[in-house]
């Protein structure tokens, strides 16, 4: 519905996402990284809600769940205001009244799994619906103004398994996986902020580019995906995968005691251990969401005996989910 506003609130399902490879390829004069990043998104996702606030007043947002900050630095507020002013104002513009937003947090805050960036799509998506205004930025513009909001949201607008280069603007969707692989996710409590894990490694790395085996992965990785790889084939592949994220030692200088948790999920589930993005979620592949959920069973008891450290503020977050794989009839 393109010429008219919306009235009835519209919901928006807001995936988290998983690097299964992230190389930083080197510097930018912006000072942001250019990456070469194969992100896929997640079952487990934040619902979003977008109604009509009435003509006075400003957007308003209300967030419930997981504890995402104080909600006027949210991205939820941030990208309606961006979608806006991207409409512009004018004869022939749509309306663009006040909107009341509510975002249900489930995905865990400042983990590595692009929560934010990914609220940030859904609102610049849901808002346009509500300004019965679908129609009024082309997708180019629709992809500038998610970049402007967050270097991980225009990969949201995909909604498939991406190859993620510059700093995250430039999305190419890839054919994604057949099947359905269980991923576990495990999110120590410590909050890990992207500049300075990128600070220590521009720190440690003078030509501010990574190692290049990583790379490699990566590139491999996304001409394996371009073509359609089964499940078992990404599972076979967790050895490789789990090593691919040049960020790794810069994240576990940044959280201590994250390298120790790595090691003892690893000999507890005998599996390659991945980090997402900037950490701290730790992530491990399963060839179905059964066998994570047995897995994340495994974990808890770990955590309850000590056999798994509890660093940070507490209890790690134990998450089974599945690979949205692009194909029809996956599970959400």
């Amino acid at each position: 519905m393109t010429d008219a506003a919306h009235h009835s609130p519209i919901v928006r399902l807001a995936p988290a996402k998983l690097n299964l490879t992230l190389a930083v390829v080197g510097r930018r004069d912006d000072g942001f990284h250019d990456l070469h990043s194969v992100f896929v998104p997640l079952a487990l996702h934040d619902v979003l809600t977008v109604a009509p606030a009435g003509t006075a007043g400003s957007d308003t947002l209300h967030v419930t769940g997981k504890d995402a900050g104080p909600v006027e630095a949210n991205l939820v507020l941030r990208a309606i205001s961006a979608a806006r002013a991207a409409i512009g104002e004018g004869p022939g513009r749509p309306a663009t009244p006040p909107l009341a937003a509510r975002l249900e947090k489930r995905i865990p805050v400042a983990a590595g799994l692009g929560g934010g960036s990914s609220d940030a799509a859904a609102a610049i998506d849901a808002a346009l619906e509500a300004w019965g205004a679908a129609d009024a930025l082309d997708p180019e513009r629709r992809l500038a103004v998610a970049a402007s909001v967050g270097s991980d949201a225009p990969f949201f607008l995909a909604g498939r398994p991406a190859l993620i280069e510059g700093r995250g603007e430039r999305v190419s969707p890839l054919t994604g996986i057949h099947g359905h692989p269980g991923i576990l996710l495990v999110t120590p409590a410590v909050a890990v902020r992207t500049p300075d894990v990128f600070a220590v490694f521009d720190g440690s790395h003078a030509g501010s580019s990574g190692d290049g085996s990583v790379r490699m992965t990566s590139a491999h990785l996304a001409q394996e995906l371009g073509n359609g790889l089964s499940a078992t084939d990404l599972v076979a592949r967790a050895g490789v995968l789990a090593s691919a994220n040049d960020l790794l030692a810069s994240a576990a200088l940044i959280a201590p005691g994250l390298a120790q948790v790595r090691r003892a999920l690893t000999r507890l589930l005998a599996r390659p251990i991945g980090l997402s993005g900037s950490g701290p979620t730790l992530w491990t592949l399963y060839p179905s969401l059964g066998e994570a959920q047995e897995a994340a069973v495994t974990v808890a008891d770990g955590v309850a005996d000590g056999t798994v450290p509890s660093i940070g503020d507490g209890p790690p977050s134990i998450i089974p989910t599945t690979i949205r794989t692009g194909q029809e009839g996956a599970p959400t």
